[in-house]
């Protein structure tokens, strides 16, 4: 079970997609590349970290630690000013939310939620918002778990999708990534997890697992 406030989440008798925002929704990695730019730091694909890997481009030292993680909420801060959706992401979830609820659930400090929730806004992606540091699994079950419809959870995060997987049973796990150098390092999701080239592509899986049946038609015991 989880904390989280969900009780202003009003879902509808039909399919719920999850989906989470950085770098599936909204780009992140190349606007925190120009972010770090704009203050004359560098990100060095070197592993699938933030931490360790930004230098300064003045003599290539190292950023330490807390600084890095003041960058970070800087640019959350900012985000606004930086971050733009993903291709085709507007107009897909704009056709999915006429048969299916949406709601995202981004992995980020719930300070920064009002920042987020006006940069969506401004990009026609009206959608309910969850901001939370914590497991995701526990938070979709928490909304899912009473409902007989098809859920959908979609992430660029191998270990949030083993979360959600854990926790909800019959849910289409997509994992959706962009084809960056830092993500090549990304841990994979394992085989079974579908893997979506775009959201075109993702699309395509929602409907036809929409179409399927083969999702959980029973309320499940407590």
């Amino acid at each position: 079970m989880t904390d989280l406030d969900i009780s202003h989440i009003r879902l509808g008798e039909r399919p719920l997609i999850v989906c989470d925002v950085d770098d599936v929704v909204l780009q992140f990695i190349d606007p925190f590349q120009l972010f770090l730019q704009s203050l004359g730091h560098a990100f060095l694909p070197r592993s699938f970290r933030l931490h360790g890997n930004i230098v300064s481009t003045a003599d290539g030292a190292e950023i330490e630690g807390n600084q890095v993680s003041r960058l970070i909420e800087e640019f959350f801060e900012t985000q606004e000013l930086w971050q733009t959706p993903v291709d085709h992401v507007v107009e897909t979830l704009g056709r999915l939310s006429q048969a299916a609820d949406i709601l995202f659930l981004t992995a980020m400090p719930p300070r920064f939620q009002d920042q987020r929730r006006r940069l969506l806004d401004s990009a026609g992606l009206a959608f309910p918002l969850l901001a939370t540091e914590q497991a995701k699994g526990p938070i979709v079950h928490a909304l899912h778990a009473s409902r007989s419809y098809p859920v959908v959870f979609i992430d660029d995060m191998a270990h949030n999708l083993d979360s959600v997987r854990e926790h909800v049973a019959d849910c289409l796990l997509i994992h959706l990534m962009p084809d960056s150098p830092v993500h090549r390092f990304a841990p994979p999701a394992p085989d079974d997890i579908t893997r979506a080239i775009d959201w075109t592509h993702a699309a395509e899986l929602i409907e036809a697992h929409f179409r399927s049946g083969t999702f959980r038609r029973t309320t499940p015991a407590a």
